[in-house]
């Protein structure tokens, strides 16, 4: 067997023995820790997995949603409303094609179509409709859509492991403190024993 071959291995089988071999050393709280570890590492696992679905039903639900909306333009019949900063949303009516052919009157708000903001009756501004020829959001683009399920799969695989670290804190401060008990009460049976009589 190659030398590497055997040095990679060596790590793996000592990890092995550590969480599962037989040693009289051993404790019970340390096979209990190992098993917790093990317990850990595999729900950490699970998270990234879950993770990834999560990220992939994001990414598939925005771009499904955004194949509904189809492109227009329309024709602004008042002003738009000031830029007035935070204050909320403004609205102004308008009128767009619909995909039969005919003329739709209609209010377009900020929110939906943020290019009537300041834009003076006659403007004609970009606008997305939805299946009943309402207006709505712009899509995000591909990038967009990407970057957002990107973000929130790894937010929630951070945040999973997040917790799973503070789980595996609290389960090292129990089994510590039954340790201790554990070596206060040998003590209390040895120390005896090895103090010098007079």
């Amino acid at each position: 067997m190659p030398r590497q071959a055997r040095t990679a291995e060596r790590p793996m089988r000592q990890q092995a023995r550590l969480l599962m071999g037989r040693n009289e050393l051993r404790r019970g709280t340390d096979r209990v820790e190992g098993a917790v570890v093990l317990l850990l590492l595999a729900a950490f696992l699970c998270a990234i997995a879950g993770a990834v679905l999560l990220g992939e039903h994001l990414y598939h639900t925005q771009r499904a949603a955004s194949a509904r909306l189809r492109p227009s333009v329309a024709v602004l019949t008042q002003n738009g409303p000031y830029n007035a900063g935070l204050t909320g949303a403004g609205q102004a009516t308008a009128r767009w094609r619909m995909p039969d052919g005919r003329q739709q009157p209609g209010v377009l708000t900020t929110l939906t179509t943020p290019a009537i903001t300041d834009a003076p009756a006659g403007t004609r501004v970009q606008i997305w409709l939805d299946p009943s020829g309402q207006p709505a959001a712009q899509p995000p683009d591909a990038v967009e859509v990407v970057f957002t399920a990107v973000v929130i799969g790894t937010s929630a695989a951070c945040g999973a492991g997040a917790v799973l670290l503070g789980c595996y804190g609290l389960a090292r401060l129990l089994l510590d403190r039954r340790r201790l008990a554990a070596w206060e009460s040998a003590w209390a049976l040895t120390g005896p024993r090895w103090t010098p009589r007079r």
